[in-house]
């Protein structure tokens, strides 16, 4: 049964990995291996709930700070994932885009996404965000060097700046804003992940590890989207009278 656009996009944080492997009595790495069974199956169930766009917090910027041999393993599984799966996602109408600075991803990384998503542009069932060497911050950061840039060649007004001007400037413009925002593991913050985008999702703080997490936690969580009442501003009287 579809959602009919009252859910447009769903972003996740997908945190818990290494609380799993470290409750296995096994390595961090062992958990981000499982990881990828929730991404498969959370993805597939976004695909039946009929949700247009799906953004996944990957690997932020701040991830980098992690111990060396974490993050080799995180870009290899990567390269690696996204070649085992781009014929399924391809096949299934996934469309699979990035947002961040990719530019500071592996070389064997970079290629296997362009690969990727040059594969499966022409999709229209679902579109899969991978948010790489991503941060919020960063990306208002970026987007105001960008108009800046315009300003100072006179292209641009200053006093014509306004909200259209920003969203035109971000990573992904042609991506709407977030209605639901999801994050795994129990800890209860954003953690610097799309900080314009989510000025009016929902929020939803799962107590359960992403290598857990199923299409039927997603489920769940998609009906008790529906029963909440989203106002934007105005009163509650206007929202159910309109």
């Amino acid at each position: 049964m579809g959602i009919e656009h009252k859910i447009n996009h769903i972003a996740i944080i997908m945190d818990g990995n290494g609380r799993w492997a470290q409750q296995q009595g096994r390595e961090r790495t062992f958990g981000h291996l499982h990881g990828v069974e929730a991404v498969r199956s959370v993805v597939e169930g976004a695909c039946e709930l009929q949700i247009p766009y799906l953004t996944l917090y990957t690997f932020s910027t701040e991830n980098w700070n992690r111990p060396k041999e974490e993050i080799d393993m995180l870009m290899r599984l990567l390269t690696k994932a996204i070649a085992e799966e781009v014929e399924k996602l391809h096949q299934n109408g996934v469309r699979l885009l990035t947002t961040g600075r990719m530019e500071s991803l592996p070389i064997d990384c970079q290629e296997s996404l362009r690969e990727a998503m040059a594969k499966t542009a022409g999709n229209q069932r679902l579109t899969l965000v991978l948010a790489l060497s991503y941060s919020g911050r960063a990306e208002i950061a970026d987007m105001a060097k960008g108009i800046a840039r315009l300003a100072a060649a006179g292209e641009l007004n200053p006093d014509d700046i306004d909200e259209n001007t920003v969203r035109q400037h971000l990573y992904r413009p042609e991506i709407p804003d977030v209605d639901l925002m999801i994050r795994t593991g129990g800890d209860l913050r954003i953690s610097n992940f799309l900080l314009w985008q989510l000025a009016y999702a929902e929020l939803f703080f799962s107590p359960v590890l992403w290598p857990d997490f199923r299409k039927e936690h997603l489920r769940e969580i998609v009906s008790q989207f529906t029963s909440r009442e989203r106002r934007f501003g105005k009163t509650g009287e206007q929202v159910r009278t309109h």
